[in-house]
């Protein structure tokens, strides 16, 4: 394998990746090995037509595709090792030359970690803040976990829908008159407030009496994931069936030893306190340490590429979309009921993509900056705090930590180390 590297402006670069035609050679002999089973040929058993009969009836370049995802994920990273470049982007790979008996060359295009000019770092200024838990935040913890021991009750005595009530509804909707598809329902239970319909359509319930029908005309909004319903109007016959009302237990000293550890309304509310004024300290940690790194980055310069950015976004979306799975949806799912599609979510990740990576480009400034360097007592401290976390342990999780995996933790470690500075030299007003 031969690589020539060309720097390129914006922080980027063009790898030129050159392989053997006799490697060449053996990943089409893969591909054909891979693939042979799929072709039928007259007089020939399946899976046993010879490479060459196949490459006549179908192109010499039936196996390039893939031949040349076999070569290039391992050439890729064999050339990206060579070029000693601190790579910081997924590559865009470009095949310029693909013939059998040829070398095989193809370009990928990176991104390169850009170089910061820190400016003022130390000595920034932030506004103190206040921790201040107020008698209606108490309450309102207290609410919550009234919410949470409440139960569903038919409504005494009433017939009409009052807001937040929880009705069970009959519906279907009509677009010029015409039903539409996936616009009925039966027993439907539909929380009033909950705005988990079209805008207008649960407030428009409200004062209906039980049995009664009535029509809710309604707007589908523009981005409505069905298409052929957005922007339009319609009308939805509706029929309220059932009322009902949450029930919550009443505040006092018995819903206090039910829910707690304490005996009286009195001592589960001071515990409350305590609890809300330690998290209103570590809300105003980090929004002071996102203060004080906001202000860094708009001291620093620096020139990110758009490939960092869009890898970075590309991240966080696999990670949005590993998060909503575990909790039993889809991400097509997610798109049908936030309106969303692929291109608007990564849209709208890019300002927070770019925050990261600003953050990050000038802590690591800072670790160079100020010389911090990782022992490796606070790597064994970092490692054994993991495995407590994993109830794993130490020596098993050392075993699955690899090196590169030790050098990142080194690095998380001494931002955190230049997170700490940066904090402790701050100046609160």
């Amino acid at each position: 394998m031969s690589l020539q590297v060309e720097k390129l402006e914006k922080n980027m670069a063009k790898l030129t990746i050159e392989t053997s035609a006799e490697d060449f050679e053996k990943a089409l002999q893969s591909a054909y090995q891979k693939n042979k089973n799929k072709f039928n040929v007259p007089g020939f058993r399946k899976g046993k037509v010879p490479r060459q009969m196949i490459e006549k009836m179908y192109g010499a370049g039936i196996f390039y595709e893939d031949a040349a995802n076999e070569i290039i994920p391992e050439a890729y990273a064999k050339a990206a090792d060579e070029s000693k470049l601190d790579i910081v982007s997924q590559p865009d790979i470009d095949v310029t030359q693909i013939e059998k008996g040829k070398s095989f060359i193809f370009t990928a295009e990176v991104a390169l970690k850009p170089d910061v000019t820190l400016g003022d770092y130390k000595g920034i200024e932030v506004e103190k803040a206040v921790i201040d838990v107020t008698e209606e935040e108490i309450d309102a913890e207290v609410d919550k976990e009234r919410e949470k021991s409440s139960r569903v009750v038919v409504a005494p005595r009433r017939k009409k829908v009052k807001d937040g009530d929880i009705t069970t509804i009959d519906f279907e909707g009509f677009v010029d008159g015409v039903a539409f598809e996936g616009g009925k329902g039966e027993d439907y239970s539909l929380t009033i407030g909950s705005h988990s319909f079209i805008e207008g359509f649960e407030e428009a319930l409200i004062g209906v009496e039980i049995g009664e029908e009535t029509d809710v005309n309604v707007t589908f909004p523009d981005n409505y994931q069905a298409e052929e319903l957005a922007g339009k109007p319609a009308v939805f016959k509706v029929t309220v069936k059932e009322i009902k009302v949450k029930e919550l237990p009443e505040a006092d000293d018995d819903f206090a030893k039910d829910v707690s550890e304490f005996d009286t309304m009195a001592e589960y509310k001071a515990d409350l306190k305590v609890k809300l004024e330690e998290k209103k300290v570590n809300e105003a940690k980090g929004a002071k340490e996102d203060a004080i790194i906001e202000k860094i980055i708009e001291n620093a310069t620096m020139d990110i590429p758009d490939a960092m950015i869009k890898t970075q976004v590309k991240r966080m979306v696999d990670d949005f979309s590993q998060r909503i799975t575990s909790q039993g949806l889809s991400l097509e799912q997610y798109f049908q009921f936030t309106g969303l599609d692929q291109d608007k979510l990564t849209e709208q990740m890019k300002p927070q993509a770019l925050k990261r990576i600003q953050s990050r480009l000038v802590l690591e400034a800072i670790t160079k900056a100020e010389n911090i360097e990782i022992k490796e007592e606070q790597l064994e401290k970092e490692i054994a705090d993991m495995a407590a976390a994993y109830k794993m342990e130490v020596d098993k999780l050392k075993e699955l930590i690899g090196d590169n995996e030790k050098e990142q933790m080194k690095s998380d470690i001494a931002v955190q180390e230049a997170v700490k500075l940066i904090v402790d030299a701050s100046i609160e007003k």
